[in-house]
Order: structure tokens, then C-alpha cells, then sequence
């Protein structure tokens, strides 16, 4: 009399039913997969994934000098607008990067397996809906200040206070330097010499690139395709932080080779990291590595790309059609990167790469 019993449960076969009913089976089912399955994963792996992560790496290397290549633009009355756009696909594949890969894969899901791409879909769900709402009312009350000829709503009162302070030479300088992360320890102080605020962006840069490619490398012995979309997320994010480098280290006074000589320093450190993901992936389980690459992840989409791209916007005219052209072109980015993951997490099942 099991069958119809066991026909009942297949529409909702949990792992606690299972255990209740049979114990001996799951047993069975799970003791001989462990032993047998790891030996098996590991060594033919090894080389593309080795091969792929160079690649990837070096792929990314050169988009950060790519950065080098695009200063001269940045003077361009179109590039806070280009940014702009860099810096929200950046905000996009970071984020789905960490949430729909990176946190579950720390949690133990297999996409293919668990079917939790849907639930993931709506943390980014609710993300971008109280980003549009709070954008768009954001908007729709600085309007009606319009109305009333005050052209600053409260956080424009707060920047002229500050350039009546005496920070007028300031302003310019945070306008270029408005690109990156460090700008918000360099823009309070006048910079004696170059060789701190070098190494202190190359040091935070090695750190940055040494976990960027601890997580590649990691990712890789996971799967090519996981490996792929953590590379396209990091190239989306490395573009323009490093265009930001760039322009802080040439305004701190230093020459274009030493700044590329820097840029490449810390770059050593991508491969470095890389090496390390990718025999701790390959020998260990590379769990602990997710959870903390996709904290990292979320923390720099979050706190230090979304400050950014709002900082962009506040710096141009005020006007409501700038605003709004500003707002389509953060939802434009926001949106492709995150598309660029989801393809690429529902698609792994049926790209079978690795």
C-alpha cells in the first residue's frame, strides 16, 4: 500500500518527508555520492579552470587600463552621463552577482537543483522598487519647491553652506575626483605628497583585486559559467573605479607611467588571488570565500557605487529634466546588469561549459 502514499508526497517531496518515511534510503542515496563524487571532480578540472581564470583576469587588468585611455573624456560635458551608466550596470551585476550566485552558492544551492532563482529575483525585486519609489518622490518634491523659486531643497542649502566655508577650491576638485571610493578620504584634505595617497590606493586597490580574484578563482572550480559571471560583475565594477583611481593619482601630481606602474602593482595582485581561490576551490569546499565575496560585494555596490552615482547626479544643474534623464540612465545600468546574471544563472543548466 505504498504507492499511492509515495505519489501523494512526490508533489512535495521535502528532505524532512524523506527522513520520516526512509531513513535507510536516504542513507544509501547519500553515504556513497560523498566519497565517490570529490576525487572524481577535482583533477581533470584543474587546467581550463586555470586557463579561463588567466583570461579572465587579465581581461579585467586591461579594462582598468582602459580607464587610463578614456581621462582625456572626462573633461566632456556627455561623461557624467556615460558614468553614470558604468557606475549603475556596475551597482546591477554586483548586486545580482552576490545575491543570485555568490550567497547561495555560500549557502550550498545548486541553481540547476534548488529552485531558488525566483526568490533571489525578488530580493532584487525589492531593492529596485525602493530605489525607483524613493527616487521618484524624491523627485516629484523637489518640483514643487520649484515652484516656490527655491531652486536648493535641503541637501543644495547644506553644499552652499559648505562652499561659503571656504571649501570653494574643493568643489572642482570632488567633481573629478566624484569617480571613486577613495575621494571620500581625500576630499577633506589638501594632499602634501603624492607618495601616501598612492600607496594607500594601490595598497586598497591590491587588497580589492586580491579578493576579486580569490572569488574568480573560486567560482571557476564551481563551474566556467560561474566563473564567467563573477568575472563580468567585477570587470562592470573595476571600469570605474579605477577610471577614479586614475584621476586621483594624476591630480595628486603624479607622471601617466607611474600611475599605470601602480595600476599594474596592484593588479599582480588579481593573480595572486586567483591562484589562492583557486586551489583553496578546488581542495576545499570555497563556501567561506562566497559568503565573504559576496558581502564584499554588496557593500561596494551599496555603499560605495550608490553614494557615487547619486553624488553625480546632484552635481549637475538641478534642473527636472537633467534630474529625470539622470534617473532613466541609473535605471538603464541597474537593469542590464542585473539581466547580464540572470541569463546567465538560468542559462547554466543548459550552457554546459564546464
Amino acid at each position: 500500500g505504498m504507492i499511492p502514499y509515495c505519489s501523494i508526497i512526490s508533489h512535495q517531496l521535502t528532505v524532512e518527508h524523506l527522513e520520516r518515511i526512509c531513513p535507510a534510503v536516504l542513507t544509501q542515496v547519500l553515504l556513497p555520492s560523498c566519497p565517490y563524487k570529490t576525487p572524481t571532480a577535482l583533477h581533470p578540472v584543474t587546467y581550463h579552470v586555470w586557463g579561463y581564470g588567466f583570461l579572465s583576469v587579465t581581461i579585467i587588468n586591461l579594462a582598468s587600463l582602459l580607464g587610463l585611455a578614456l581621462i582625456p573624456f572626462t573633461k566632456k560635458p556627455y561623461f557624467p552621463k556615460v558614468l553614470t551608466y558604468f557606475i549603475g550596470l556596475a551597482i546591477g551585476t554586483l548586486f545580482s552577482n552576490a545575491v543570485l550566485q555568490l550567497i547561495p552558492e555560500a549557502l550550498g544551492f545548486d541553481p540547476r537543483a534548488d529552485d531558488y532563482i525566483l526568490k533571489a529575483v525578488g530580493i532584487f525585486g525589492g531593492f529596485y522598487l525602493l530605489f525607483f519609489t524613493e527616487k521618484v518622490l524624491k523627485m516629484a518634491l523637489r518640483t514643487e519647491h520649484e515652484h516656490g523659486h527655491s531652486h536648493f531643497s535641503p541637501p543644495g542649502q547644506l553644499r552652499q553652506n559648505s562652499l561659503q566655508n571656504g571649501d570653494v577650491s574643493e568643489k572642482k576638485e570632488s567633481i573629478t575626483m566624484t569617480t571613486n571610493v577613495m575621494c571620500h578620504w581625500l576630499r577633506g584634505q589638501r594632499i602634501a605628497n603624492i607618495k601616501t595617497v598612492a600607496w594607500m590606493i594601490t595598497l586598497s586597490d591590491a587588497l580589492h583585486n586580491f579578493i576579486d580574484g580569490l572569488a574568480i578563482g573560486a567560482s571557476f572550480t564551481v563551474s566556467v559559467v560561474a566563473g564567467f559571471s563573477t568575472s563580468i560583475a567585477i570587470v562592470c565594477e573595476e571600469f570605474p573605479h579605477e577610471l577614479g583611481d586614475f584621476v586621483i593619482l594624476l591630480n595628486a601630481g603624479m607622471s601617466i607611467p607611474q600611475a599605470v606602474f601602480f595600476n599594474l602593482l596592484s593588479a599582480m595582485s588579481c593573480y595572486i588571488g586567483l591562484a589562492f581561490g583557486i586551489l583553496l576551490g578546488s581542495n576545499f569546499a570555497p563556501n567561506a570565500i562566497f559568503a565573504i565575496a559576496g558581502g564584499m560585494f554588496l557593500y561596494i555596490a551599496l555603499a560605495d557605487m550608490f553614494p557615487e552615482m547619486n553624488a553625480i547626479m546632484n552635481e549637475q544643474d538641478g534642473s527636472t529634466v537633467t534630474n529625470v534623464i539622470f534617473f532613466l540612465i541609473q535605471n538603464a545600468g541597474l537593469l542590464t546588469g542585473f539581466a547580464i546574471i540572470l541569463l546567465i544563472t538560468m542559462f547554466v543548466g543548459e550552457i554546459n561549459l564546464g
